[in-house]
């Protein structure tokens, strides 16, 4: 959802691309799904308490009921081979989505401008490319990536001591 919650955001001018990374990082330490949490954020900002309340209101209801809705279906329909196609044709969208956050995040956090992205494009069609030619890397950002990752894999650290730390070493580093 990340990446559609993006798009609508920075489509309506309501927060920049900064903000919005802002959110998300807090969004995951804080209890609730991020649409909701950046709905009532985003609400906050533009229009005050009622647009906090109408904001969180407009994304947690249609999800309510179509879930209700769904999960009426799919127990009648759950051996349909028309069911696993679509769940099928779900999976590699899914992939692509989690790419797209994971190319957002990188260029908010460990990289000091956007990614090329025509660079990405002609890398993944297996043409060689300099991609990181011209780009700033912030060094610290990539140590402390490199460090929760190392620590989440190999000593399977919790994810909220992982969000914790993270922040802890991101606040030593701003010093």
């Amino acid at each position: 959802m990340i990446p559609l919650i993006q798009q609508e955001i920075e489509a309506n001018r309501w927060l920049d691309a900064r903000e919005f990374a802002d959110i998300v990082a807090v969004s995951q330490m804080t209890p609730g799904p991020l649409a909701v949490n950046a709905a009532t954020y985003v609400g906050v900002k533009v229009a005050g308490f009622w647009g906090s309340f109408f904001a969180t209101l407009g994304v947690s209801l249609p999800s309510f009921i179509l879930i209700l809705l769904v999960a009426h279906f799919f127990i009648k329909f759950k051996e349909s081979k028309s069911v696993e196609a679509v769940l099928q044709g779900v999976r590699p969208v899914t992939i692509g989505l989690i790419g797209s956050a994971v190319i957002f995040f990188s260029e908010m956090s460990i990289f000091k401008e956007e990614l090329p992205l025509e660079k990405i494009k002609y890398l993944l069609m297996g043409q060689p490319v300099n991609l990181f030619q011209g780009i700033q890397v912030d060094y610290g950002a990539l140590a402390i990536f490199a460090i929760v990752l190392v620590a989440v894999k190999k000593f399977h650290m919790s994810p909220i001591v992982a969000v914790i730390c993270s922040a802890a070493m991101g606040i030593l580093l701003i010093r």
